[in-house]
């Protein structure tokens, strides 16, 4: 199996579309698809339905379903679909057989939600995963600052269709360390923590970077890319500097507000509406104002 053109579309503005809901609290289909168009004719080649930005945890198994047959559908011939899964094993197989029965490309591993993760254990739980759907290239989402790049290796030894990885470790260096260790070269590297990372990341390495914010402005984080496929760490930083508050916003008190403050900035917009689910809470009435405000700078 050819791999390479799957690879070629890891190396990219990753897009993580956010679930919009309707007053009821069900998933608002008709926003769902309007917000993914948006995303197809702003320029977005690769989204990753069921992610963090997505509100993959506070969904149902049904939900989830939903929103990887949505964007199959909404994507076909136009980008590569890169679904979230996890959980349990089981859950994530079948998750991932799902993705494969609808049509997606490929799948991104969330990382284990279990107190104790060993890192032999990282590598099984993988592992089974990844050779449940062969068909399909994997992507780990590595948020473990602990996990050797040697066991990264491993993993794609025994499972070659494990082709790329998320990493979202705060950490250049750490990043650069880890990505020489597995074997730069045999992977493609997501700089995972967006764009505030991306130039820092890609000094190091990666060649894509994930993105909650491009939903809001797809331009805005195209041009990043743009500078950083043509080493232009200037005008990289340009946009950097025009997105820091937007995106520290979003990482305050650990991320609290990751997906609130996107969807605060697309209900401005008026493209749907703010509510997110429990443990997240939509942004109190004086924030507001100043993300409508960032929002209103950046000329969309």
């Amino acid at each position: 199996m050819d791999l390479s053109p799957l690879k070629a579309a890891l190396a990219d503005v990753v897009a993580i579309p956010v679930t919009p809901f309707t007053e009821d609290g069900s998933i608002d289909v008709p926003a769902h698809q309007a917000l993914l168009r948006r995303l197809l004719d702003g320029g977005v080649r690769i989204v990753t339905p069921n992610g963090n930005t997505g509100e993959f945890y506070a969904l149902t198994p049904d939900e989830r379903r939903t929103v990887t047959e949505l964007t199959v559908e909404e994507a076909r011939g136009r980008a590569t679909v890169l679904v979230g899964v996890g959980h349990d094993v089981p859950t994530a197989v079948a998750a991932a057989e799902h993705a494969r029965e609808r049509g997606a490309e490929m799948v991104m591993v969330h990382q284990p939600v279990h107190p104790y993760v060993s890192q032999d254990g990282w590598v099984d739980y993988h592992r089974a995963i990844a050779r449940a759907v062969p068909e399909l290239g994997v992507v780990p989402y590595v948020r473990n600052p602990l996990l050797a790049g040697e066991r990264l290796a491993e993993l794609a030894d025994s499972c070659p269709n494990v082709i790329g990885v998320k990493y979202a470790v705060p950490d250049a260096a750490r990043f650069g360390a880890f990505a020489r260790d597995a074997d730069l070269e045999r992977f493609v590297w997501v700089a995972g923590l967006a764009e505030l990372y991306a130039p820092s990341y890609f000094a190091t390495g990666a060649t894509g970077f994930t993105s909650g914010l491009v939903n809001v402005a797809p331009g805005v984080s195209l041009a990043m890319l743009e500078a950083l496929r043509a080493g232009d760490y200037v005008a990289a930083m340009k946009v950097w500097e025009q997105i820091r508050r937007f995106e520290d916003l979003r990482a305050d008190r650990q991320s609290a507000n990751n997906v609130t403050v996107v969807k605060e900035a697309l209900a401005s917009l008026g493209l749907c509406r703010r509510d997110v689910r429990a443990p997240s809470r939509a942004l109190p009435e004086e924030q507001r104002a100043e993300v409508a405000g960032l929002v209103a700078g950046w000329s969309i």
